[in-house]
């Protein structure tokens, strides 16, 4: 899956699919503004508003049960999570409401139309992962003894790649762990890049989260195994060890266990 890296963050290619078609609408749009009715400009940072709030809510109301545990996520759209049907149906309402002329409907239309095209596009080029076997790679446990990714050979894997001085890895290690007692069904590797022990665990300490799971990859044999040139990212590996999915950034639980129920069908 392609990528956006800025410095040692990486951002899902999903999302820059999503900025990308949002561009193009918002270009599209200014120029039929131009050229056709200058009302279409105004229409279009309102649908744009419009259009998000609601795929945010209707995300949310998808997932009502684990937002009602933890409100304060709603906010986090960083992580991801909207529901398309639900963004396109209230700009659809909107631009009824906005644009009563057939040739403004028209424009606002093909604009819409171009820059969902271009979304499609965009995401089905980042959206492929290349399948990989395994890293052969030894890790450290912060109980001391070692383990690899083949052991786990026969039941999902779930492999997180992640560090200390990262904000969006720091953020999403609670949520990570949680999943981690619930899904028995899938094993779960927390492993830290270039790192040592007494790092991880001062930060493990001071964040109140338990050792299980986390291992030392002090080499970061991980991250060149599978190409990752930024944190945090998340790895989903079948019951062969074979890699089926990436998640680039920030993963919400909604993102993470969607993954997962994936690996077990």
């Amino acid at each position: 899956m392609t990528t956006l890296t800025l410095g040692p963050l990486v951002f899902a290619g999903e999302r820059l699919a999503a900025v990308i078609a949002i561009v193009v609408f918002l270009v599209i749009s200014a120029t039929l503004s131009a050229r056709l009715d200058a009302r279409i400009g105004g229409w279009s940072m309102g649908a744009l508003v419009v259009g998000v709030v609601a795929a945010r809510i209707g995300h949310v109301l998808l997932n009502l049960p684990g937002f009602a545990a933890d409100p304060w996520r709603i906010a986090m759209i960083w992580q991801g999570g909207f529901s398309l049907p639900a963004g396109l149906l209230a700009v659809v309402v909107y631009s009824l409401f906005q644009l009563r002329e057939t040739h403004t409907r028209i424009g606002s239309l093909a604009a819409l139309a171009a820059a969902l095209i271009v979304w499609n596009v965009t995401f089905q080029l980042v959206a492929t992962t290349t399948a990989i076997a395994a890293a052969p790679a030894t890790l450290a446990t912060l109980q001391g003894s070692e383990v690899k990714l083949a052991d786990f050979k026969g039941r999902p894997v779930v492999v997180n790649l992640w560090a200390t001085w990262c904000p969006p890895c720091r953020r999403e290690m609670p949520a990570l762990m949680r999943a981690a007692e619930k899904r028995t069904d899938t094993a779960f590797v927390l492993a830290n890049q270039g790192e040592d022990a007494s790092a991880t665990v001062r930060f493990l300490g001071t964040a109140g989260l338990a050792a299980d799971h986390v291992v030392l990859d002090q080499e970061m044999a991980l991250a060149r195994h599978y190409g990752v040139q930024g944190f945090p990212v998340t790895l989903f590996l079948d019951r062969r060890g074979i890699l089926r999915t990436m998640h680039f950034g920030e993963i919400s639980p909604e993102a993470l266990n969607a993954a997962i129920d994936a690996l077990h069908e």
